[in-house]
């Protein structure tokens, strides 16, 4: 399936924008968890222990706290796609204005394009992870992978963005032209 250049267009932008909210809204709330509890969900991202997750699970110990803690975890799942998907349309577009005609820049850019996707799925291992070892036992394996996820989800997601942000400049110079 193709999709036409004002498709893509669309798509990434309500894509975007609604990641743009989204991400605001978890901001919102996690920085409120954390005012509270000295630890918010993203907190999580950076343990590479068991007994770094246990610290945190254990501020977290409060039924409100640890609602508002499962609820920005659930929020995240759904998060995820949308944000995958804004990436994967800007890489897109990326590609359209780049590199449309084939070549050795089309094949790196469509290989490149797929990070976002590659983040996504780093994302929900890590959020799996994390919601076990929050409900489980955690163990320094454990989050080590989590943390691996982490780091793999990060770089994805950087290559989205300076993909979407490429082919913003590259929109903005063409209506210049």
């Amino acid at each position: 399936m193709q999709l036409s250049r004002k498709t893509l267009t669309a798509r990434w932008a309500w894509t975007t924008a609604a990641a743009i909210v989204l991400l605001v809204i978890l901001n919102v709330l996690d920085g409120a968890l954390k005012a509270k509890t000295g630890y918010g969900t993203t907190s999580l991202q950076g343990i590479g222990s068991g007994w770094g997750v246990r610290v945190i699970v254990d501020h977290w110990t409060s039924p409100p706290d640890a609602a508002l803690a499962g609820f920005l975890l659930g929020l995240d799942f759904l998060f995820i796609p949308l944000y995958g998907a804004a990436l994967f349309y800007g890489a897109l577009a990326a590609v359209d204005r780049f590199a449309a005609y084939g070549g050795r820049l089309k094949r790196i850019l469509t290989l490149l394009a797929l990070a976002p996707v590659g983040a996504a799925i780093c994302d929900a291992i890590e959020n799996v992870l994390q919601l076990y070892m929050l409900t489980h036992a955690s163990t320094d394996i454990m989050a080590s992978f989590a943390l691996e996820a982490t780091a793999a989800k990060w770089l994805g997601i950087l290559i989205g963005v300076l993909l979407s942000l490429a082919a913003l400049v590259g929109r903005i110079i063409k209506k210049r032209d």
